[in-house]
């Protein structure tokens, strides 16, 4: 039987990394006796928080994992990328009463950082598993 059924929203910009956490993500779900149920794929971190507001909704998701990297560009935007894409997924996690965990790499990161990062998605998934198993 599983654990604990996760909904997963993934970041499409920088897809070469965010589809290997994603991969990775399963992977230790299962691990863990859980399972990732339902993956929404969006254009970038900063558009991840209506997608989580959608699967918190549904009764059939226990917890949802957010998978990105932010990669630093030339300008400051990766930090206003994480930080605003942060608060309201934090922000979501208390307005539905269900965890949310950060698999967001980022900023201020090189690309070969946020390969060596990929591991985020390991980390999301066992945070949202204990905070679903410590809240019951």
């Amino acid at each position: 039987m599983v654990k604990v059924r996760i909904g997963a929203v993934v970041a499409e910009f920088n897809y070469d990394i965010t589809h290997m956490m994603l991969e990775l993500a399963k992977e230790h779900a299962k691990f863990l006796d859980s399972e990732v149920t339902e993956v929404i794929a969006v254009p970038g971190v900063f558009d991840m928080p209506l997608a989580v507001r959608k699967l918190l909704k549904q009764d059939d998701i226990d917890a949802v994992i957010t998978l990105g990297a932010v990669i630093e560009g030339s300008t400051g935007h990766d930090e206003i990328v994480v930080q605003h894409a942060s608060r309201k997924i934090a922000d979501l996690a208390l307005d539905y009463d269900k965890p949310v965990a950060l698999g967001i790499s980022g900023p201020g990161m090189t690309r070969l950082e946020a390969h060596q990062r990929v591991e985020y998605a390991k980390r999301a998934v066992e945070a949202a598993v204990k905070m679903v198993e410590r809240l019951e």
